[in-house]
């Protein structure tokens, strides 16, 4: 009988050691308690190291998933954030937006009411201009009612005065002796000897003005002597340019034509114009009754007005340079005087 059992255990360890030698492939078995008591100890060192291994696997194994896991809770926790994070972008953007909106809103209607205030500030300027344009136009016509009233004063006044010369710088008491048309008659020959013989030439009237002298004026008053005719006054004043240094008995006087207040002013306010083309050799002449007349280009050029003048030195750049200051002078002067008005 012991034989017997021998043998069944040789047979039984003869299966045991008949496993294959690959251990990786080997799969893992089931032993009963009685098995693992009847292995040999190399059976079992295998079966121990194959479970060390299979044990080993598995905690990797084991490591490993966790390590997944533990990346998909922070990949996980990430999106979560992230999601958190574009959820409050999105508010954020959504406030944004909406006071954008808001902002435009009101921008529309804060242009909407400057567009409506422009267009009644519009309205107003154009009303302001309507009415400056119709006060420019009353006060051209007040000042042309004005000229025309002067000039209907003033013709009366200059065609009293057209046979008329005066005489200035004549002293006080120097007619006693021959009376002012005595001293007339020795003023024409003194100067204008074929004058004096030219027994046409009549004086109607001679007198001093103003009629009474002012003991405190220093100038002596003017004498004012009235032709029979304005051929004879324009003969006179005439050789009287040409000689221009009249004198009575040796001291210098002048003889210019006799003018109304009027007229004597608006000859006066061609005097700076006069005296800026005669420096350039223009020849400037104050034709009756408050003419300027000059020669430009070969050309003689009359001109009524200070307006008239300025239209045509428009038109000839080299004379409207040359008259710039005194055009410019004459305007402004103009213009205090319709401002005191």
């Amino acid at each position: 009988m012991p034989n017997n059992k021998r043998k069944n255990q040789g047979n039984k360890n003869k299966e045991v050691t008949m496993t294959p030698s690959n251990e990786k492939d080997t799969p893992i078995q089931d032993y009963e308690d009685d098995d693992i008591e009847e292995m040999q100890e190399a059976d079992l060192k295998k079966l121990i190291r194959t479970l060390r291994s299979s044990q080993k696997q598995i905690l990797e194994l084991q490591k490993s998933l966790m390590d997944k896991i533990e990346n998909l809770s922070r990949e996980n926790e990430i999106l979560r954030r992230n999601q958190n994070e574009t959820k409050q972008l999105v508010q954020q953007e959504t406030v944004i937006v909406t006071e954008v909106k808001n902002s435009i809103d009101q921008m529309k209607n804060t242009i909407e009411s400057l567009t409506n205030r422009m267009g009644e500030a519009e309205e107003r300027i154009l009303d302001l201009e309507d009415r400056e344009q119709e006060r420019i136009q009353s006060d051209q016509r007040k000042e042309e009612e004005i000229r025309n009233l002067k000039h209907i004063v003033r013709n009366p006044q200059d065609t009293i005065k057209k046979t008329n010369i005066r005489v200035l710088g004549v002293p006080e008491g120097m007619e006693r002796e021959k009376g002012l048309e005595g001293l007339f008659s020795e003023i024409l020959a003194e100067n204008f000897p074929g004058l004096e013989k030219d027994r046409e030439i009549l004086v109607q009237e001679a007198h001093r003005t103003p009629n009474k002298h002012d003991q405190k004026r220093s100038s002596p008053r003017h004498v004012v002597i009235k032709l029979s005719t304005v051929k004879h006054k324009e003969k006179i004043l005439k050789c009287a340019r040409e000689k221009r240094q009249i004198t009575l008995r040796g001291s210098p006087i002048r003889l210019t034509a006799d003018f109304s207040s009027e007229t004597l002013q608006a000859r006066r306010e061609w005097r700076d114009i006069a005296q800026v083309l005669r420096e350039k050799n223009f020849q400037p002449r104050i034709l009756y009754p408050a003419k300027l007349s000059f020669v430009n280009e070969g050309e003689i050029k009359t001109c009524h007005s200070k307006q008239k003048l300025k239209d045509f030195a428009a038109t000839r750049p080299a004379l409207q340079q040359m008259l710039k200051d005194v055009l410019h002078t004459e305007t402004q002067k103009h213009s205090h005087q319709y401002e005191r008005r």
